[in-house]
């Protein structure tokens, strides 16, 4: 005989809805869910079975419920943070990093000029348009934030949750200057402009969906990072090894 089928409880229902959000990255790691009764109220839902649904996912360790509210958990940190401590001491870890973006990202991008929505778009077409509009500010922060902004936009439009999620991490990573500075790179001559061409190029080519031209952008833009981000190593530890020379007289005994 057949399994017979079990009707879903009410509670389940709400945990799978608000979990495939958790999912998709409409709803991300840090992010406070809205009140309870304008949640219930939201869903459709009374607010016990809201209650019960959130139980459930605060057992899977999705949400975190304290009395300041409910918040999507930081479940990415329990990877990102070892992953943190492993890589920011090691000096393969940079060179890694870019060959790793380099196989995944260019094809990612192509995957978001063919897969895209409307909604999609419509968020790549934010951020390049924040990019553009804080590329004349001295501080390069805010563009800076922008640029990961806009590759987030791409691996969500790829509707590729496993690399969503993966390459989330490494963002993360990014923002804690864990590969290279971000700050140094955006503010060494020349590059900003080159940046901000670059990634026009990625989102425009996702925007009219040319999938070959958003995977040739992205790799160009990669190697280009890797090779300015090697030159600024480059040059800082030769200026390491000329600040030594100057300290030797503090550590050598001069001759009578």
């Amino acid at each position: 005989m057949p399994e017979p089928i079990r009707p879903v409880k009410l509670a389940e229902a709400i945990a799978e809805r608000i979990q495939t959000m958790i999912l998709e990255g409409v709803l991300k790691p840090g992010e406070k869910l809205i009140a309870e009764r304008e949640l219930a109220e939201a869903l459709g839902v009374s607010r016990p079975s809201l209650r019960d649904g959130l139980a459930l996912l605060e057992e899977k360790g999705l949400l975190v419920t304290s009395k300041g509210g409910t918040v999507v958990a930081r479940f990415l940190d329990r990877l990102a943070d070892p992953l943190a401590e492993l890589l920011g001491s090691d000096e393969r870890a940079v060179a890694d990093y870019f060959e790793f973006r380099l196989m995944l990202e260019p094809q990612a991008s192509a995957l978001a000029a063919e897969r895209a929505t409307e909604i999609d778009r419509g968020e790549i077409a934010r951020c390049v348009a924040a990019m553009r509009a804080a590329h004349g500010a001295d501080d390069p922060t805010t563009e800076a934030n922008a640029d990961v902004a806009l590759h987030t936009a791409v691996y969500e439009a790829t509707h590729n949750v496993f690399l969503l999620h993966i390459m989330t991490v490494l963002a993360d990573l990014l923002r804690k200057n864990i590969f290279y500075n971000r700050d140094q790179l955006y503010r060494r001559a020349g590059v900003r402009d080159l940046l901000l061409e670059q990634h026009l190029a990625i989102g425009e080519a996702v925007l009219a969906g040319d999938a070959a031209a958003a995977e040739a952008a992205a790799s160009a833009h990669i190697r280009f990072t890797r090779s300015t981000t090697a030159q600024i190593r480059e040059e800082e530890a030769r200026l390491a090894t000329s600040l030594r020379r100057i300290e030797r007289a503090d550590v050598v005994q001069s001759g009578k």
